[in-house]
């Protein structure tokens, strides 16, 4: 089996994945409730896989997905006010097709760049629990390992992520130094044939606040790139 169909099987897999109550219940819920402006919609209210070529040279790794964002769409950071920011950057520095993410239909295209998560299912509060982010690290982990024999470097988003990926990097086979490399925005760490940045979240909170803006989101995101041999 090829890696991009051996990606797409794994895709199909995580899609199914119901390890954690809480997060079926609540990705469930939110997809029956629903929010008033999407109420025409017909939510994904899955676990949202991975998007991207399955020869990527370039991970962005996330949180997880948004409640009325990924979990609604059913592709990661489409839908909403992170992926918003996140697309327009990867646009900006030529990494993707268009600007905006809106639906898993709008023709969006990824240029050698993957976007994934550590927990796969929308969290109450966007908060996963310690257990809810181990027991889903098997999916990162099989799925780094696929990315394996083309990926040169990954952008994780935020501190969750920056702990959750490291013991999936780990795992994967890009041994991680001990002790383990902080968190900063601009962290840039060599691992074996892999360079790993850390980026603030490009949650609301962040972006609203300037605490992450335009210009610093493109910044490491143009690193990354070159990192990965992809300008």
């Amino acid at each position: 089996m090829d890696h991009s169909s051996a990606l797409a099987r794994l895709d199909r897999r995580v899609s199914e994945c119901r390890a954690c109550p809480r997060l079926v219940e609540w990705r469930e819920e939110v997809a029956r409730t629903k929010r008033a402006a999407f109420a025409d919609w017909t939510y994904w209210g899955r676990p949202v896989p991975g998007f991207g070529p399955a020869d990527a040279r370039l991970a962005i790794i996330g949180l997880a997905p948004a409640a009325h964002g990924g979990n609604r769409t059913g592709r990661m950071f489409t839908g909403d006010r992170s992926g918003d920011v996140l697309y327009q950057a990867l646009y900006d520095v030529g990494l993707a097709s268009q600007p905006t993410a809106v639906s898993a239909a709008d023709g969006l295209e990824l240029y050698g760049v993957r976007v994934t998560a550590p927990v796969h299912c929308a969290p109450p509060a966007n908060k996963p629990t310690p257990t809810e982010r181990d027991t889903c690290r098997p999916w990162l982990v099989q799925e780094l390992r696929l990315l394996r024999p083309t990926l040169r470097a990954a952008v994780v988003l935020g501190a969750f992520g920056w702990q959750a990926a490291l013991p999936a990097l780990d795992e994967a086979g890009w041994p991680v130094p001990r002790p383990r490399p902080a968190f900063g925005h601009g962290t840039r760490v060599a691992l074996d044939g892999l360079d790993l940045f850390g980026c603030f979240h490009v949650s609301q909170r962040n972006t609203f606040t300037g605490r992450l803006t335009p210009a610093m989101l493109r910044e490491v995101l143009r690193t990354a790139a070159d990192a990965a041999g992809l300008r």
